[in-house]
């Protein structure tokens, strides 16, 4: 496993940036077993054990912007570095997670 830094981006600097960057994927990436069903509007659900499946069918460039988050934020930290591993080169972490969110967002 890489020991390189997982970027994060916050709630604040992750709604202004999905407000202005049209380009911008935002991915759930609970597992079934963590889900409860509610997503960050605009979001879709890429669950974590199935990555590595999703991005092999995906036709997404490795250098499209990429912003994973979970329920608190230590699953999408996994989730990150292992699409860094997958040779995706503009991915951020969300501090917090979706309880931040719903918190702050």
């Amino acid at each position: 496993m890489s020991t390189t830094a997982i970027a994060t981006i916050s709630t604040a600097d992750l709604l202004q940036r999905f407000t202005d960057d049209v380009g911008l994927h935002l991915w759930n990436v609970l597992t079934d077993e963590y889900f409860k069903g509610e997503l960050i509007p605009g979001s879709r659900r890429v669950p974590g054990d199935h990555l590595g499946e999703a991005v092999r069918r995906s036709t997404l460039a490795k250098d499209a912007a990429i912003v994973v988050y979970c329920a608190g934020g230590a699953r999408s930290a996994f989730a990150a570095r292992t699409l860094g591993e997958l040779g995706y080169s503009r991915i951020r972490s969300m501090a917090g997670g979706f309880a931040d969110w719903k918190r702050n967002g």
